[in-house]
């Protein structure tokens, strides 16, 4: 077996173990109070990160035995398999608009692996991590007070947050790969490369948490499937020497697999976007003239949720005096 077939099946797998980490984080999302760190006292949550950390550990396999230029975009099986197993765990069938977005990606991504070079030994030097490290906490830092300037806009919000997440993950990757390239088994000499990795990581999957909240599972989703790849995908074209087969027709060709796979992502969303502005629309059509939907109550996951249900209201009522001598018994039961 190559090394390219390989990172391929690594690939695949590490996809299947990311959609279904952001499958339960979406769940325990929507699910949980709206509390900062509610989601942190719920076992589901630290399941859906041993999943995220399963698909990690495979992700850096696969950078190890293949390029940049490949590993990355194949993440994006992670929203075409999050379909059918969203289908399979919570119920959620796809329309046939979410299936062509799909296919439109899976053929984009086949024809994109199919015009992948050889893999090189380059790697990133000091200066240049520094370099592309100061890059990145910097545009995480202007995405993260941008969406908290667009709270009111939860879609806005979401977007900008993920852009941030596939950002990080993009750029986790990138010294992933510098690190697997210059391993020599002792590491203290990457120390710093690895602590960025970890921080990294980190920052992308609590991003990524924070972009599902009020905005579904769709568009973050997507956006961050998009984002991590073409970050990750571009360092490698331009700083690693990463190249496609055929010279500059090959490098063409494998930008129109790229929007065709970007295209079948977007397809993907507006139809999950669609949908549910579709069921919201038809909840309203069968009220009646001037009636306002019904809002369900708030019920807590746990008994310190309590704390924050505000107590029923009694309607005001005239007041009464109390009688000469106080108020008795008698009077209260009346009362």
């Amino acid at each position: 077996m190559s090394d390219l077939v390989l990172s391929v099946l690594l690939s695949l797998v590490s996809a299947v173990a990311y959609a279904g980490g952001a499958i339960v984080q979406e769940r325990v999302a929507v699910t949980s109070p709206k509390a900062a760190y509610a989601p942190l006292r719920r076992p589901a949550w630290w399941g859906a990160g041993c999943l995220n950390g399963l698909g990690a550990l495979l992700h850096v396999a696969a950078l190890a035995f293949g390029p940049l230029s490949v590993v990355q975009p194949l993440g994006a099986l992670t929203i075409v398999l999050a379909l059918p197993m969203s289908a399979l765990l919570v119920g959620r069938r796809a329309g046939a608009t979410a299936w062509r977005g799909a296919i439109m990606a899976t053929v984009g991504l086949a024809g994109l692996l199919s015009l992948t070079g050889s893999t090189t030994e380059q790697s990133l030097d000091g200066t240049q991590r520094l370099f592309v490290g100061l890059i990145t906490v910097g545009g995480v830092l202007t995405l993260m007070s941008s969406a908290r300037v667009a709270h009111r806009h939860p879609v806005v919000r979401a977007v900008l947050l993920a852009v941030a997440a596939g950002g990080a993950f993009g750029m986790a990757s990138v010294f992933t790969k510098s690190v697997t390239e210059d391993w020599t088994g002792q590491p203290l000499e990457q120390l710093a490369t690895l602590l960025a990795i970890a921080g990294l990581a980190v920052t992308g999957m609590l991003l990524s948490q924070a972009s599902y909240r009020g905005a579904g599972l769709a568009a973050p989703l997507a956006t961050a499937t998009v984002v991590n790849p073409v970050v990750a995908a571009t360092i490698g074209l331009t700083m690693f020497g990463e190249s496609f087969r055929y010279g500059t027709i090959g490098t063409m060709l494998a930008l129109a697999c790229g929007v065709v796979a970007a295209g079948g992502l977007i397809l993907l969303t507006t139809e999950r976007i669609g949908r549910g502005r579709r069921s919201r629309a038809s909840v309203v059509a069968t009220l009646p003239h001037g009636a306002s939907p019904v809002i369900p109550p708030v019920v807590p996951d746990s008994p310190a949720g309590l704390d924050s249900v505000p107590l029923p209201q009694r309607a005001p009522g005239p007041r009464r005096k109390p009688p000469c001598g106080g108020w008795t018994a008698e009077d209260i039961r009346s009362s």
